[in-house]
């Protein structure tokens, strides 16, 4: 967790809620290495800190997953091509963070208390958030190409993955905006979840397989924690943006509930795989006093920092997740 905590303490002063007192994300960026306003050490940072990297873990650990059921299934893994997933699922996954702030900004969603004030305070313009999306974007397909020309997947089933997963992280705000019309949370469900474990593990064995989408089911579930922690804190200024949420629509009390329900869900599912199967499948239990944490704070209404923590909770899961299905012996588990 080296980068999560470091990514938070370079956004820990954007919690500032004026932006006239040395707001929060300028400090921050001012204060990098001693950079003078302007610098392209300040300029990296503001980049850096439009990515949402501490978000990163819901990308890395489904590629990760991915790769660890190739491995299991095959008895083989290529590091190139983990590599090359993990780069190309990175990209798109920033790409559509950057698309998210600056809807997000054109729209007034984002204020002077919210996380990402990167536009707000004027640290980055719009256009460079733009340019840097599409930077991005680029570099996603640049690597998938190169992903078809090192394996074996045909390229239909590559180019149909990839580009649905584009395509939803440029829709989650662009386009049609499936996050101002609740229809966020199934697309991160879809998204971050089965896509990105079935891209991961297409890549590495040559063919498409249905196994990596039951086996996504826990980690989406823990992925779309993340949003919904996020959506359920931001639900009033939403509310005054006139846009909808899924935690808008069901309210406080139901959205406590989801919440409960997508943080403990994923346990329930291992407990079953550690009995019937291989003990190996008990290792993410370890996370579980971090989760009984986090609904003690969201029960409160204590929502500061509650997605960065769902995130690190995710992350950690995802790995205990990657180790235990490594570790299990041959023909332990289902359809592996």
């Amino acid at each position: 967790m080296g980068p999560a905590d470091l990514v938070q303490k370079i956004s820990i002063s954007a919690e500032s809620p004026r932006g006239g007192e040395r707001n929060g994300s300028g400090a921050a960026l001012a204060g990098v290495d001693g950079a003078a306003p302007g610098s392209w050490r300040q300029k990296c940072a503001a980049y850096v800190l439009a990515l949402r990297p501490w978000s990163f873990s819901a990308s890395l650990t489904p590629v990760a997953l991915g790769s660890a059921l190739a491995y299991r299934a095959e008895g083989t893994l290529d590091p190139g091509l983990l590599v090359g997933s993990a780069v190309t699922v990175l990209a798109v996954h920033g790409a559509g963070n950057l698309v998210n702030t600056y809807y997000d900004f054109s729209k007034g969603i984002d204020h002077k208390k919210s996380d990402d004030r990167t536009l707000v305070d004027q640290i980055l313009e719009p256009q460079d958030v733009v340019r840097f999306g599409v930077f991005l974007y680029t570099v996603g397909c640049i690597c998938a190409a190169g992903l078809y020309a090192v394996s074996t997947l045909k390229l239909e089933h590559l180019a149909l993955i990839y580009f649905g997963g584009l395509s939803s992280s440029f829709l989650y705000t662009g386009g049609i905006g499936f996050k101002y019309v609740a229809l966020g949370d199934v697309v991160i469900l879809i998204t971050f979840g089965p896509l990105a474990v079935m891209f991961a593990h297409a890549v590495q064995v040559g063919y498409l397989s249905v196994s990596p989408l039951l086996y996504a089911i826990p980690l989406a579930l823990s992925t779309e924690a993340i949003l919904h922690s996020n959506n359920t804190r931001d639900m009033e200024s939403d509310r005054q943006a006139g846009i909808v949420t899924l935690a808008i629509l069901i309210g406080p009390t139901l959205s406590y509930i989801l919440y409960t329900v997508l943080l403990f869900l994923p346990y329930l599912i291992f407990c079953v795989l550690a009995t019937r199967y291989t003990i190996s499948m008990a290792l993410p239990l370890l996370t579980i006093p971090m989760a009984f944490s986090l609904e003690r704070q969201f029960r409160s209404q204590s929502f500061n920092k509650i997605p960065q923590r769902t995130a690190k909770l995710n992350l950690l899961l995802g790995l205990f997740y990657v180790f235990g299905i490594t570790l299990a012996p041959a023909g332990a588990l289902p359809k592996l």
